[in-house]
């Protein structure tokens, strides 16, 4: 018997596992939390399948998501990852990787961790939702808007409310599967 899954991942076997695995599995480890922080950057004006595509190049052209590492690239290093045909090559998001990178290290020294930071905009606890059909899913709220704006005034770029509502998403601090779908009650 087939589970259902979210309708937006059904009929490609990699956007499958990764429903299936880890999107709305809460996060609470920095080092995973600022992988997606990155991969959501790249995404924004992509699609997410695009990216999920190129994660393994990222992950090695960003040395496997170091943000101690990415904190202090300097002009060589960008030079390379702008001519790295398998990652998305532009400019602004790679310069607000190393920015965001720096400022993720800001928001760990102030509240002892990136997790402690992020998690407070949810009271510690995944929000539940009641998505009966994926596409009836908001693309940002006033808790997303409330994160990105407090992102933005700390200096991370690429953090829209959109990009960062996805990134709540990804990271479980929002639980967006479908009511029917396996994953809703498990995450």
């Amino acid at each position: 018997m087939t589970k259902h899954k979210c309708g937006w991942c059904v009929g490609d076997e990699l956007y499958e596992a990764y429903h299936d695995k880890e999107w709305g599995n809460p996060v609470h480890d920095d080092a995973t939390l600022f992988e997606f922080l990155i991969l959501e950057t790249f995404q924004a004006g992509l699609s997410w399948i695009t990216i999920l595509r190129k994660r393994n190049n990222f992950f090695d052209a960003f040395d496997q998501f170091d943000y101690k590492k990415i904190a202090n690239y300097n002009e060589d290093k960008k030079a390379q990852l702008l001519q790295n045909a398998g990652i998305i090559r532009n400019k602004l998001k790679v310069n607000a990787t190393i920015t965001n990178a720096q400022l993720f290290m800001d928001i760990q020294k102030e509240f002892g961790s990136f997790s402690k930071y992020l998690w407070a905009f949810v009271d510690n606890k995944p929000i539940k939702n009641t998505i009966g059909f994926y596409k009836n899913a908001p693309a940002n709220t006033a808790l997303s808007d409330a994160l990105s704006k407090d992102l933005k005034k700390r200096g991370f770029k690429f953090v829209g409310s959109t990009v960062i509502y996805a990134f709540m998403q990804a990271v479980g601090m929002v639980n967006d599967h479908e009511v029917g779908c396996f994953r809703y009650n498990e995450v």
